[in-house]
């Protein structure tokens, strides 16, 4: 084997919490990145309509929390239902196990040979497998699923909460920082900014292409301020 190629085999993930650990990722990576869009948006477009500091103080920090809970909120009935759906395929799995043990085995054996193994082998392995825990065996080989690494609901919820609670702390330090006329300039370079290290970190951690997710990020972060202020701008134009 290569050197390249060991580097490679190395850096691949072989934890056997694979799933969680992707759940409290992904659901850290949109928490971040949502409070730092949605909040951008959110003060833009106030400081586009108004040059109050209290305004924008207030509307940003109804935003952090709303959003914040809204997030959290639909990650845990979100993570929830998965979750359950997961204890409804492993009761079913372990009734048939019960009640038809020789055609779950035959059934594994199957599986294994449409992943390639010969049907001596797979029937071997199945039996095998099927003697040292049927359960585990059939729920990794026909639903992908670790009986004890399930979803967790509240791992998935507060990781949004937190992560999106800190990532709208950014565009609305920045733009409570700055006077008047700095104020969306600054706030526009901080969310670039760190859209792009989100983006980047959360292709790194999934062996991804940092470049393309941190233009995606900071693409969609750009179009939705500049949305925002040329709303808020108009609206006070307009009704003011």
């Amino acid at each position: 084997m290569s050197e390249t190629s060991k580097r490679a085999h190395a850096d691949e993930p072989h934890s056997g919490d694979v799933g969680g650990k992707l759940n409290w990722l992904r659901a850290g990576v949109l928490g971040a990145n949502d409070g730092i869009v949605s909040t951008a948006g959110l003060v833009v477009g106030v400081a586009g309509a108004t040059t109050s500091h209290q305004a924008i103080l207030f509307a940003g920090l109804a935003g952090v929390v709303a959003g914040a809970l809204s997030m959290a909120g639909g990650e845990y009935v979100s993570v929830s239902t998965q979750r359950d759906t997961e204890r409804a395929l492993l009761e079913l799995e372990q009734h048939e196990l019960r009640t038809m043990p020789e055609e779950e085995e035959r059934e594994l054996a199957l599986l294994y040979e449409q992943k390639g193994l010969s049907p001596r082998l797979a029937a071997d392995v199945a039996r095998e497998l099927t003697e040292t825990d049927p359960l585990r065996a059939h729920a990794d080989a026909e639903l992908g699923i670790d009986p004890d690494s399930l979803t967790r609901p509240w791992q998935a919820a507060w990781a949004s909460f937190i992560a999106f609670t800190a990532g709208a702390l950014l565009p609305l330090l920045a733009i409570l920082l700055f006077p008047p006329p700095a104020r969306v300039p600054a706030t526009a370079a901080a969310v670039v900014v760190a859209l792009a290290l989100t983006g980047w970190l959360s292709a790194h951690l999934g062996q991804a292409s940092p470049g393309r997710a941190a233009a995606r990020n900071v693409g969609v972060g750009a179009l939705t301020m500049l949305v925002t202020y040329a709303v808020g701008f108009v609206s006070s134009t307009v009704l003011g």
